[in-house]
């Protein structure tokens, strides 16, 4: 068979199913079941990692969110009693936005302090990730010795697994409220959050940046608890339930690469400028009409809402 004969990763042409070679036994984690979701997160109380944070909240004036990411992402299975084959899965998401407070200042003028922090959001779904208990164990490969055990120790199930790939959240709004004192010490406080994510607030600085940057802010507001940040995220997501099993599959042969790599050289860096595409659009943005689905996109926009959101 030509090089040219051969199938490659890529589009199937239709001759290319007859050139299937053999059938071959794999294995990988096989996605039972799975869902797909939008979740509108309104309102979420914010928690900070500024232990200085309330003096900025009580004198801001206006809060603004500017971008959201994901920090982590915590997910447990438990079987659903009396259901067979059917699993809960607990998801719980830790997303990162970034604020600027608008504070005033002595001279009249106002102030923007960047701060970050954090909301929680729960959700719970049902899949279903069928039966089964299988234990699997390996071993470690030693040349001219015996193969490692490891120890006998469990190194893998086929219990159901979670999968949630989620995209980068997109901040709705955010504000500041007046709530009451038993919001502020409900069950879920800023020192309940995981050292991991707490860790990633911590850029934010101390008490000594804090006294340094709010100097010239005017007012002496009593601190309190009753004024809090809120926000309204927009959250797409995939939740799966995956089991690891053996498939049989048809293969047309190794992948092999059909491209040479491509590098620079010290003694010729130019050659691989000379294969960058000159960027076009970074001097000529694209236009409306050179975004798939773009046109449709603007027509939803300016549709009526059909209701809050949930």
């Amino acid at each position: 068979m030509g090089f040219e004969d051969r199938v490659v990763a890529g589009s199937i042409r239709p001759d290319d199913i007859s050139r299937c070679r053999e059938a071959v036994c794999i294995q990988t984690e096989k996605i039972y079941d799975s869902c797909k979701d939008k979740d509108c997160i309104e309102d979420a109380r914010v928690f900070f990692g500024d232990q200085c944070i309330q003096r900025i909240i009580d004198r801001a004036i206006a809060v603004k969110a500017t971008d959201a990411q994901i920090l982590d992402v915590f997910a447990d299975v438990e079987p659903v009693p009396f259901k067979r084959g059917f699993y809960t899965v607990d998801v719980r998401y830790f997303i990162k936005i970034k604020f600027n407070f608008i504070v005033p200042k002595y001279d009249h003028g106002t102030k923007v302090i960047t701060r970050h922090g954090v909301i929680v959001f729960d959700k719970k779904v049902i899949l279903f990730g069928s039966e089964g208990q299988v234990k699997i164990f390996k071993s470690h490969f030693v040349e001219k010795g015996l193969d490692t055990q490891i120890k006998s120790k469990l190194q893998q199930d086929n219990q159901p697994i979670a999968k949630v790939e989620v995209a980068e959240p997109i901040v709705l709004n955010s504000r500041i409220v007046n709530v009451a004192e038993i919001v502020c010490n409900g069950v879920l406080s800023v020192d309940q959050l995981p050292r991991s994510i707490m860790e990633n607030l911590d850029e934010d600085g101390t008490y000594e940046d804090y006294e340094n940057e709010a100097e010239d802010i005017r007012g002496d507001v009593e601190i309190n608890c009753r004024r809090v940040v809120v926000a309204t995220v927009g959250v797409f997501s995939i939740i799966k339930l995956a089991r690891f099993v053996q498939l049989l599959i048809p293969a047309f042969d190794f992948c092999v690469p059909n491209k040479r790599c491509i590098s620079s050289t010290d003694d010729d860096p130019c050659e691989l400028f000379d294969t960058i595409n000159f960027p076009v659009d970074e001097f000529f943005p694209p236009q409306i009409l050179d975004f798939p689905g773009a046109l449709e996109t603007e027509k939803d926009l300016y549709k009526p809402a059909k209701g809050k959101c949930k």
